[in-house]
């Protein structure tokens, strides 16, 4: 009887200790995976429609507007950096009802020549691409070293991605709150991450953004326009 209760113990402390973690879904690894899911679009072995027709509008929306979770993490530094792109990627969301992928906006902007006109979806567009690339290069900079702070990091990456297309005042305003952005561990509190789990789906992101970034951009150039705006 003993021998048989001995039994029972042993078995289920191996099904304890055997039993697989319930994955955990983080604000980073859900904006992760949605990019990842995006540049698999983008991937030679897509099907033919996709590769005539371009990136679909609605799928592009779905993974931006997981992002904005990231620009309120960063606090108000970036309070003006996380307004103008929530309002930029819901404007094409709206555009989405209508159009069917990135190379629509293009080319009917293009059409009516209102490519870089305030509020034009083409505009918008290169706005929400400079969002994400100012996520990548903050990821970037943070990854560097284990001693590189989310201020310096911050810094670094607007002065080279979005600080050119800013006004003196907007710069100014961003400049002066990154004083006031989190530590390194507060932030990984604000994610929900361990410096393992975060280095893994920044990295993540770094490589799934990267094309979808090269390929906006890809649009503009095919078309004429330059990226200096």
């Amino acid at each position: 009887m003993e021998e048989e209760e001995e039994d029972e113990d042993d078995t289920f402390e191996d099904a304890v200790c055997n039993k697989t973690p319930a994955r955990v879904n983080t604000p980073l690894s859900i904006i992760t995976e949605a990019f990842e899911n995006l540049a698999d679009l983008l991937k030679p072995d897509i099907t033919t429609e996709e590769e005539e027709d371009g990136l679909s509008l609605d799928a592009f929306c779905n993974a931006c507007t997981h992002v904005s979770v990231l620009f309120s993490c960063l606090g108000f530094a970036f309070k003006f950096a996380e307004m103008e792109y929530i309002s930029k990627v819901n404007d094409l969301v709206e555009a989405s009802k209508t159009l069917d992928t990135l190379q629509n906006i293009l080319d009917l902007d293009v059409e009516k020549d209102t490519v870089k006109t305030p509020g034009s979806r083409s505009r918008n567009l290169r706005r929400v691409r400079l969002g994400l690339d100012l996520i990548r290069a903050i990821f970037e900079k943070f990854l560097m070293t284990d001693e590189y702070s989310l201020k310096d990091a911050a810094t670094t990456a607007y002065t080279e991605v979005c600080a050119p297309f800013h006004t003196w005042a907007v710069r100014t305003a961003v400049y002066a709150g990154m004083y006031t952005l989190p530590t390194r561990d507060q932030l990984l509190i604000r994610l929900d991450e361990t410096e393992q789990s975060v280095e893994k789906n920044m990295r993540r992101y770094m490589e799934a953004s990267r094309p979808i970034i090269e390929y906006i951009d890809k649009l503009y150039i095919e078309r004429n326009i330059k990226l200096d705006w």
